[in-house]
């Protein structure tokens, strides 16, 4: 084939999107436990999106995030269990209309019923899928639903049953382009158990291991549960492996784009009552690279980037025009080293915990909370109160709250207009924020969530 005829083909399109991962759990971000040496490679030699975080820290807004390049104030879907509308065109849609196969495996969580109904799918046309994975499904019991909504039950530790999967997708449409969103529960506790089942004997062999300094100070549930966290990390490190084997096997991995990121992040319980939910680093900030045709060699890019940024770059790194209605922007200028203007800040909406917004920008973390409204009903509000502010350079754990403190109180003005005008840019009316009560220098303020905690 000549090199014009390579450049014209159409890249296959994988996501490999894994559930409540922190981005420290990898070795690209200094995990020193050998977790992730295949999405370390892809970062090494594909495109590494360093600073990369959710807009919207709970799993179903997340993903319509993802699926519309939209936020989840805009199609509604701000918190869990409210179903993507019908008309709302996703990823599928825009892949199917320029000749792709489009496939969706695992967690759906943007469906209103179980089994998920044809025409809450997203426009996926291939379809092996749970609308609420951990419900459907245990660590050694995988219950998907097909086209037909009937059950399938699949062989083999979860992550395994779902590669699997994925493996057999590639293999039957591999003579045309195609797009597999591949959506795994790990590293998301097993709801009804509240634990992190990892594959048998993976375990035990990070008990003591290392821990991140939050989780160190704060507790939370970290030492129970970080083993199990661990392992289910490992084992979806080698379903990644396993995948690109299967591509290159096919003669398929130098065509293939692959992005691997996560909904949201897990601080354990140190932040309120359980894993994220918040505007911490550890509920927010997530792994992803990008590997394949236009990303090999694109380094490591310190931009900030959100969720919602992903969505356009995909759909551009595939020729495809990116939609007007799309909230986020394509990070292709910033992977090329192309002179652009890039926003300085990402933009957070948090529910059903609580009615909150945040920015994050290279230094500061700087957030609002709603206290008359309720997370569950409310998507919004028109009145704030300053609730964190937090200083990344000296403090990039978030174990010092700043709000509230006179000598920062320019900062937190500053901030306060930038949160306003991302707020006003996503659709939200400009609202009022009230400053933090006062605190006296060396005292720390209590987060409206740990306050929530104690009680």
């Amino acid at each position: 084939m000549s090199n014009l005829n390579q450049q014209c083909k159409q890249p296959n399109v994988i996501v490999f999107f894994t559930d409540q991962q922190r981005w420290d759990t990898t070795g690209a971000h200094g995990n020193p436990l050998g977790l992730t040496p295949n999405f370390d490679r892809i970062a090494r030699e594909g495109t590494h999106l360093y600073h990369t975080f959710t807009c919207q820290p709970v799993c179903g807004p997340a993903r319509s995030c993802l699926q519309t390049g939209k936020y989840a104030t805009t199609t509604g879907c701000y918190r869990n269990g409210i179903p993507l509308p019908r008309d709302e065109k996703a990823l599928a849609h825009y892949f199917k209309e320029n000749g792709y196969q489009t496939g969706y495996i695992g967690k759906w969580h943007l469906s209103g019923r179980e089994p998920v109904p044809a025409e809450e799918r997203g426009g996926y046309e291939y379809w092996l899928a749970s609308n609420v994975l951990e419900f459907s499904s245990d660590a050694y019991d995988t219950v998907l639903y097909d086209e037909d909504c009937r059950p399938v039950k699949l062989p083999g530790y979860r992550v395994d049953a779902q590669t699997d999967a994925a493996i057999r997708f590639i293999d039957r449409y591999q003579e045309q382009p195609f797009f597999l969103f591949l959506s795994y529960l790990e590293p998301h506790h097993q709801n009804h158990t509240d634990n992190y089942p990892a594959p048998d004997g993976y375990e035990g062999n990070y008990i003591d291991g290392w821990m991140p300094p939050d989780l160190k100070k704060f507790g939370g549930t970290a030492p129970q549960h970080l083993p199990g966290y661990y392992g289910m990390v490992k084992r979806l490190d080698e379903a990644l492996g396993r995948l690109m084997d299967a591509l290159k096997s096919l003669n398929k991995l130098e065509d293939t784009i692959i992005l691997f990121t996560s909904d949201h992040g897990n601080h354990f319980k140190t932040r309120n009552g359980e894993y994220k939910r918040s505007a911490h680093e550890a509920s927010i900030r997530v792994p992803t690279a990008l590997y394949g045709p236009g990303f090999m060699q694109g380094g490591q890019v310190r931009s900030l980037v959100s969720l919602l940024d992903l969505p356009p770059t995909l759909l551009d790194a595939a020729g495809i025009e990116v939609p007007a209605g799309m909230q986020g922007r394509s990070v292709m200028p910033l992977v090329r080293r192309e002179a652009t203007v890039w926003p300085g800040e990402v933009f957070l909406q948090i529910s059903e915990s609580q009615v909150g917004r945040a920015i994050r920008t290279e230094r500061w973390k700087y957030a609002v909370v709603a206290a008359d409204k309720d997370g569950w009903n409310d998507s919004g509000s028109d009145r704030y109160r300053e609730d964190v502010l937090y200083d990344l350079q000296a403090d990039p754990y978030e174990q010092t709250n700043l709000a509230g403190m006179e000598s920062y109180r320019s900062v937190a003005d500053h901030l306060k207009e930038r949160l306003i005008a991302r707020m006003a840019e996503a659709g939200e009316r400009p609202p009022v924020i009230e400053p933090a009560e006062p605190v006296s220098a060396g005292a720390r303020r209590v987060s409206v969530e740990e306050l929530r905690v104690k009680v």
